[in-house]
């Protein structure tokens, strides 16, 4: 067997839509990847009777009946599609049988992971966080601007449809705006960071649409800017395709009388940056209009290929698989 023919197997904790998108995933586009087992808690979900179609070791006795498949001690990788709270317990029993994780909720256990901005630095994690849809979408942006100029203030906008946010979604708005505020400033570079989300109830549905805004100095250099913010979404299209700019960053020069009064900052002056972005999804299970999670799988599984690769590289093909 040679090393383009090992593959790592991976297991998926949830089968509502996240789960079964990113099984589909893993299974089409998957290079270091072979799925082996779809996990839930209701018997007669479609994820998993849709994996069970596709040869796909399943359970619907959760986390537990994953321990008890034949096979678990192959599985190199688990992706947590359920909920944060849910994750608490995943996580520690998967750490007990040495299994990396890739968390898809907002429990944010382990680092904070958004791939074209930090992935290298946490590849040999236990447990990474991919910290929302909104974080994934507009993390990137604000780590672009602060690669040119300093971003004292970050607050980004997200708006998905209201069809595209399931139970889990509309359970953890909380967990969203504190882990995405978080996440703004730990890995988008930001000194302060604040996250908004809307659930559009439009008829027909919209595709993820969102704003980010930055205030940097006045004497940031906004072609650099701009460049800055185009070379980071083209990075994100080559794992995600439906993401894109809706035009040019736009700038606002806001100095003299017209100070502003921000959070953490107070009133304050400065160059203030806006970039208008939107996602469309691939439509592997989930419809088009449905970026908001087609974003958080593409990059799901963007991460663990790499996690992949590198376990791959250290554990040779005694634990991999054809």
């Amino acid at each position: 067997m040679t090393p383009t023919e090992q593959r790592i197997p991976v297991a998926i904790i949830g089968s509502g839509n996240i789960g079964t998108d990113l099984m589909i995933k893993v299974m089409r586009h998957g290079r270091r990847l072979s799925m082996a087992a779809m996990v839930g808690i209701d018997a007669a979900s479609e994820g998993l009777a849709r994996a069970a179609r596709l040869g796909v070791a399943t359970t619907a006795e959760g986390i537990d009946g994953l321990v008890g498949l034949p096979g678990f001690d192959d599985i190199g990788i688990v992706f947590d599609a359920t909920s944060a709270g849910a994750h608490a317990r995943h996580d520690a029993i998967l750490r007990q049988h040495g299994k990396r994780v890739v968390d898809l909720t907002p429990a944010a256990i382990g680092p904070y992971v958004v791939p074209v901005v930090n992935l290298a630095e946490h590849l040999d994690a236990p447990n990474v966080n991919m910290v929302t849809c909104g974080g994934q979408a507009t993390i990137p942006m604000v780590r672009a601007v602060a690669n040119a100029a300093p971003v004292r203030y970050a607050e980004i906008v997200a708006s998905i449809a209201s069809l595209s946010a399931g139970p889990g979604t509309r359970a953890n708005i909380d967990e969203f705006t504190e882990t995405t505020s978080k996440a703004i400033e730990q890995v988008g570079g930001a000194g302060h960071g604040k996250a908004i989300i809307v659930l559009n109830p439009a008829e027909p549905p919209r595709i993820m649409r969102d704003t980010v805004y930055c205030l940097t100095d006045l004497s940031a250099d906004e072609a650099a800017i701009a460049a800055s913010v185009r070379d980071m979404a083209e990075r994100v299209q080559a794992y995600v395709p439906g993401y894109r700019l809706k035009q040019d960053v736009q700038f606002e020069r806001i100095d003299g009388d017209r100070r502003i009064n921000v959070p953490g900052l107070g009133l304050t002056q400065g160059l203030k940056v806006t970039v208008l972005l939107e996602v469309e999804g691939a439509a592997h299970y989930l419809p088009a209009y449905a970026g908001n999670l087609d974003i958080m799988t593409s990059a799901a599984l963007a991460t663990a290929e790499q996690m992949a690769s590198r376990l791959l590289a250290s554990v040779g093909p005694s634990r991999a698989a054809a």
